[in-house]
């Protein structure tokens, strides 16, 4: 997890009004990733997953510097339009008819997810007198991954059980309007080992051929979607590095991260508003909380936070601090589990400080529940 703030940051954190409540993002931190993939993947298809943060920022940085973006709601094709991606690809279980006219009309390929959205998008692209670019997202008998999130491999309503594929593909050949190049194997989120991950891909690239071969598919596309890990609690990092793997001549290999992209991209902090002890436990009430950053309460961990210093006390009473102890880190929601860190030590921690909590560009402000009491919304701070 780093523990050191960058200056910029911390800069731009002090030049917001108390009390301060706020996301800081560097888009230049997630188009370093991209090359760091790039250099570890040759040759290989990358697409933003927009679902790990759809700030214009972060997905502007993510068209120019990747193939593509991965989407998953009309909005987030509203936001890949408007970013100017080269290329768009669209998955998730639940598509509208709406929206897979958009897609349609975008030229995105689109990662079908059941034999009805198979006839569903015929339909419309024959109407619209064109052909629609499609994988099969395929839910194999093996997930083959280990992470936070099994998608295959196991009882979900991600993509068409490997026993109904011959079926799918039968369809998919009779029907208008659609064009086969191959299969979306997206398995599981949240992956820490990257050995692993080459293995899961070499795999998956193989079983590809292999099946295309029993049913007649000209293969040309492979997505094997994302789940490279990021460790919010200790020092594992997934290191792309090991991710080399040999791709079969004329297939495409595309991946799909958007966790391990954005993550470190992003900063949330919060001005401690508050220091008190309850039952023996000294708790820092904070200008936030999880309906900004819901993360660590959905997950049931605790996030690590720095304490930026604030000098500044506008009060005529002396500043409440404690020394050497562990707080919680809690926010403004009333319920009890608003909670962002639990028993984290620190050396002094003042009211008017700020806790910032690296490693929240993925997966943070897009998940939360905004609405919740409907307290004024963080600032937004692009470097």
């Amino acid at each position: 997890m780093p523990a050191d703030l960058p200056p910029r940051v911390a800069e731009a954190l002090r030049a917001l009004p108390d009390p301060v409540c706020a996301y800081v993002y560097d888009p230049a931190v997630l188009t370093d990733r991209v090359a760091r993939l790039r250099a570890a993947l040759p040759g290989v298809t990358v697409c933003y997953a927009v679902k790990a943060n759809g700030h214009p920022a972060l997905v502007g940085a993510a068209a120019r510097a990747c193939d593509g973006l991965e989407v998953a709601s009309g909005g987030e094709l509203a936001l890949a339009e408007a970013a100017g991606a080269r290329r768009i690809v669209f998955g998730g279980p639940a598509k509208t008819d709406a929206e897979l006219a958009t897609a349609l009309r975008l030229g995105a390929t689109v990662n079908v997810e059941s034999v009805h959205e198979l006839r569903r998008l015929s339909l419309i692209a024959a109407r619209a007198g064109q052909a629609a670019v499609i994988t099969l997202r395929v839910n194999r008998a093996g997930g083959g991954l280990p992470g936070t999130h099994a998608m295959a491999g196991t009882a979900t309503p991600f993509g068409i059980a490997e026993e109904q594929l011959p079926e799918a593909v039968a369809l998919a050949r009779t029907l208008p309007g659609l064009e086969l190049t191959g299969w979306h194997l997206h398995a599981v989120s949240n992956n820490l080992d990257a050995a692993a991950h080459a293995r899961f891909l070499t795999e998956a690239l193989d079983w590809s051929v292999l099946l295309a071969d029993k049913l007649g598919v000209a293969l040309r596309s492979v997505n094997a979607g994302g789940g490279f890990g990021v460790d919010y609690t200790g020092g594992a990092e997934f290191d792309p590095a090991a991710l080399r793997v040999p791709v079969p001549a004329g297939v495409e290999l595309v991946v799909e991260p958007g966790r391990w992209l954005a993550a470190d991209a992003g900063w949330y902090a919060a001005q401690v508003l508050d220091l008190k002890q309850t039952h023996g436990r000294w708790f820092a009430v904070l200008r936030g909380g999880t309906h900004h950053f819901r993360l660590p309460a959905a997950w049931g961990y605790s996030h690590p936070f720095t304490v930026l210093p604030v000098e500044h006390w506008p009060y005529p009473w002396p500043r409440p601090q404690v020394r050497d102890v562990a707080v919680d880190a809690v926010g403004e929601l009333c319920t009890p589990r608003d909670v962002l860190a639990r028993d984290q030590r620190v050396d002094r921690l003042r009211v008017g400080d700020v806790l910032v909590f690296a490693r929240t560009g993925a997966y943070g402000w897009d998940i939360s529940h905004h609405a919740f009491l409907r307290h004024p919304e963080p600032d937004f701070v692009v470097l």
